[in-house]
């Protein structure tokens, strides 16, 4: 593989979690509800304040590589091993997001500005994913671990994607439920709620529309790109 065609894949990727996390950032101010992945590590954050959500949004990643390795075994391919310093990254470009977001402006408490949000973050994300995506360098572990799920099971992959998402929120609503007596946030952040279904239903509809499109602006650059299994 040509240097100039690592650093294109690189560079896509990167913008992909960039956006992303961008993506985390708005949500979390929209205080309507987060995307299912970002949940446990924000109630985490609330609980224990002096661990930034990033922090644990790469452990999580960490316990999410660990369960692949439990679960495949000897057939934990080495390049997979590109998810921990993918962990790390998006992790602390979470941070980075957060704290852009918290310098600019408080928490939204109007109604249709939090839907906004909550619509922007569903645009910013679905953008970053397809990104993320078409550099296939960067591999984020909750992604390649519902992938695992589906090829183990049988199922498909939107299906296990689903299964897994509910599974992350329940676990929230069962921390947030054993730290606040609460199901969806400590009080004053909301980390489950109408805006957590809005990003999980709508970002996968949104793809269909923005992917054709960055298909075709990418389509220069990606053309160029060595075969995946080359």
């Amino acid at each position: 593989m040509k240097v100039k065609e690592l650093c294109y894949r690189y560079g896509i990727s990167t913008v992909g979690l960039v956006l992303i996390a961008l993506g985390v950032g708005i949500s979390i101010k929209s205080n309507l509800g987060i995307a299912p992945p970002s949940c446990p590590p924000t109630i985490l954050n609330l609980r224990f304040e002096t661990i930034s959500v990033g922090t644990f949004t790469w452990m999580m990643h960490l316990l999410f590589i660990l369960t692949q390795i439990l679960i495949i075994g000897k057939r934990f391919k080495l390049k997979y091993l590109m998810q921990i310093p993918a962990a790390f990254v998006f992790g602390y470009m979470c941070d980075g997001a957060i704290w852009l977001f918290d310098s600019i402006h408080a928490p939204a408490t109007s109604y249709p500005v939090q839907v906004l949000l909550s619509l922007a973050a569903v645009v910013i994300t679905a953008v970053g994913i397809k990104l993320e995506v078409m550099g296939r360098s960067w591999i984020l572990a909750g992604d390649m671990l519902t992938a695992i799920l589906a090829d183990e099971s049988k199922k498909p992959f939107g299906t296990v994607k689903v299964l897994f998402d509910v599974a992350l929120v329940a676990v929230t609503a069962l921390m947030a439920w054993a730290f606040f007596g609460l199901l969806t946030g400590n009080g004053s952040t909301v980390v489950i709620r109408e805006g957590t279904i809005i990003l999980a239903i709508l970002t996968g509809l949104c793809m269909r529309v923005t992917d054709p499109l960055l298909d075709k602006l990418f389509h220069p650059i990606t053309s160029t790109f060595t075969p995946h299994d080359a």
